[in-house]
């Protein structure tokens, strides 16, 4: 199995370079290739910042990582549940993800001061 960087992700995901696209997308489908929480985030973050995604561009990109059969994320049924949360609330995929993780690891709660993570289970407004 091969780990995956950000940048190789948001060249598969978005192919705004057509060559190293057309890499990533050989190297990711000549899988099995691993995508850890953190690279997650980050994908996240620069389809926010860098690319003007908005919430549904960003479940739509998230769902797609998912359900490519050459890749394995890690913790795979937190982060299904972190990106249901998204789904459903105005938190951040950031927060939803640390809830869920928190919860995985055996938390009873996560607080916060981020009203946008009221919503969120598990979450609890400081």
């Amino acid at each position: 199995m091969n780990g995956l960087d950000t940048n190789v992700l948001i060249r598969y995901l978005t192919a705004d370079d057509a060559i190293q696209a057309a890499t990533a997308k050989r190297y990711v489908e000549s899988g099995p290739c691993y995508i850890n929480c953190i690279v997650l985030i980050e994908v996240v973050w620069v389809l926010e910042s860098a690319y003007g995604y908005d919430k549904q561009a960003v479940i739509t990109a998230l769902e797609r990582l998912l359900s490519t059969h050459e890749v394995a994320v890690g913790d795979a049924d937190v982060t299904l549940g972190a990106l249901h949360d998204y789904r459903r609330t105005t938190a951040g995929f950031t927060d939803c993800l640390i809830g869920r993780r928190n919860a995985a690891h055996g938390c009873r709660e996560t607080g916060s001061f981020d009203q946008r993570a009221k919503d969120v289970t598990g979450f609890k407004m400081l």
